[in-house]
């Protein structure tokens, strides 16, 4: 079907419910997955126009904004973390889900229910409705900005009042929906790196310059410096706009040990911190996170407002090594690792943490991707770059479906003798389980099979 401004206004119309009826979660995510059918991206002042009519919620909200490449999801988990063990009550959206579209949505560490999500899709599209009729070509809203538009409703009607939002940006950050916070508490930009070119640039100082465009006047923000060609743009910005920066090196990180059972390590006054995750890269996370707690904490704790909130040293140990972010190099039973690597500098963290690894352990890789994704390079880096024991190939149900059997031969082809298929994710999982010994499994190649290895382990631990 050909989209035209009518056709589009029409099916808005006849395929969500008015006010007087709410909308089956159901019908809310199926109508949410086919936005993209019929819309096109739009101007964060598009997204603004649509707050308004809600009332500006967000206005009333305190948000930490943080946008990079790779680990801006986990630098938001472990924040949520620490605040929780405070006591605080947080607000976390992030992207993508790995299995339901409300886990994007958390308060105080868990989903937002069904009922709540349809209540919201709800709002949103009475207000964008309600905007049509006086603006008949005000575009609707684009797959994202719908879900983060819902996303602030959500967080404006938690009961009780979040003390702070934390906020991950979509794809970039200048022109993502998020970016139409006006004065965030404080910013951060994670390691960035080349994905996304199509949209965001073909090189470094390109991206970076995009997800600078989250710093604004008068907000401090803090920043990985590892980047020699980035930090110059993310130090520019914030000069240009005035907006304190507090660049982190990993010089300022010692003492890293690292064993299964996670990362040790020293930053500033904080000798060994813990976290649970295996990849040394999750370090720097981890650090950006407390970094920007323990800012929020020097700032805030004399507010009278924010009495008894005060965050102690053993809140900021406790909430980073409690930090459990699904299927980032995520440990689900023991020497079994999920990761939802799929872009090449995620692919190349992935072979450092697995080489480490390999020195006392064989490694079995159970691997599945989707069609759009390089995979021959990606299988080509794995094989060589750690060299298995052994290999399970597996697919990914849907459109961008690709048989396991056209992966097996890739890694057979890279020299990897023991390799193993089966179409289904989950007795693919089983068989590299039971094969793979004393040893450890990883499982990579894609967000989508994470998802579905993580929920299928979860649910067969509860019978």
């Amino acid at each position: 079907m050909i989209w035209t401004d009518a056709s589009r206004r029409t099916h808005l119309k006849n395929n969500i419910s008015n006010e007087k009826q709410m909308t089956s979660y159901e019908d809310a995510v199926n109508y949410i997955n086919d936005i993209p059918r019929f819309t096109k991206k739009t101007k964060v002042a598009h997204t603004r126009r649509i707050l308004e009519e809600l009332g500006n919620p967000d206005d009333q909200m305190k948000f930490i904004h943080v946008a990079g490449t790779n680990g801006k999801g986990s630098v938001c988990a472990y924040m949520d973390s620490i605040f929780r063990e405070a006591g605080y009550h947080t607000g976390l959206f992030t992207s993508p889900h790995l299995v339901r579209t409300n886990e994007r949505f958390k308060i105080d560490g868990k989903d937002v229910s069904d009922e709540k999500f349809a209540a919201a899709f709800d709002e949103v599209m009475a207000a964008v409705r309600r905007i049509q009729a006086e603006e008949p070509d005000f575009e609707h809203p684009t797959y994202f900005e719908t879900l983060f538009l819902m996303g602030i409703l959500i967080f404006r009607d938690a009961r009780p009042g979040l003390d702070v939002v934390i906020l991950e940006t979509g794809m970039g950050g200048r022109l993502d929906a998020t970016n139409v916070i006006r004065h965030p508490e404080y910013c951060v930009i994670t390691s960035i790196s080349l994905d996304h070119t199509q949209y965001l640039g073909n090189t470094i100082p390109e991206i970076a310059g995009e997800k600078a465009g989250i710093i604004k006047k008068g907000v401090p923000v803090i920043f990985d410096a590892g980047s020699k060609e980035a930090t110059p743009v993310f130090i520019g910005r914030a000069a240009s706009v005035g907006a304190e920066y507090i660049p982190i090196d990993r010089k300022q990180i010692s003492n890293i040990r690292i064993d299964r059972d996670g990362c040790t390590f020293d930053y500033a006054g904080y000798p060994d911190l813990h976290i649970r995750q295996i990849a040394d890269y999750q370090i720097m996370n981890a650090v950006l996170a407390l970094e920007t707690v323990t800012r929020w904490n020097a700032e805030k704790s004399w507010n009278a407002e924010k009495k008894g909130k005060e965050i102690s040293r053993e809140c900021m140990y406790a909430g980073l090594e409690k930090m459990n972010w699904p299927c980032r190099m995520e440990t689900v039973l023991p020497g079994v690792i999920i990761d939802g690597a799929h872009n090449p500098d995620g692919i190349a963290q992935f072979i450092r943490t697995a080489q480490r690894f390999h020195k006392n352990n064989e490694i079995t890789l159970l691997f599945g991707a989707v069609s759009d994704k390089d995979y021959p390079s990606m299988i080509r880096e794995l094989a060589e770059g750690i060299r298995p024991e052994r290999v399970v190939t597996t697919e990914i149900a849907g459109s961008r479906e690709i048989s396991g059997e056209i992966f097996a031969e890739l890694f057979r082809g890279c020299g990897v003798s023991e390799v193993y298929t089966d179409p289904s994710p989950e007795r693919a999982f089983d068989k590299a389980h039971s094969i793979m010994g004393s040893g450890m499994l990883f499982c990579v190649g894609s967000l989508y099979l994470a998802g579905e290895l993580r929920n299928y382990i979860t649910q067969t631990n509860q019978k």
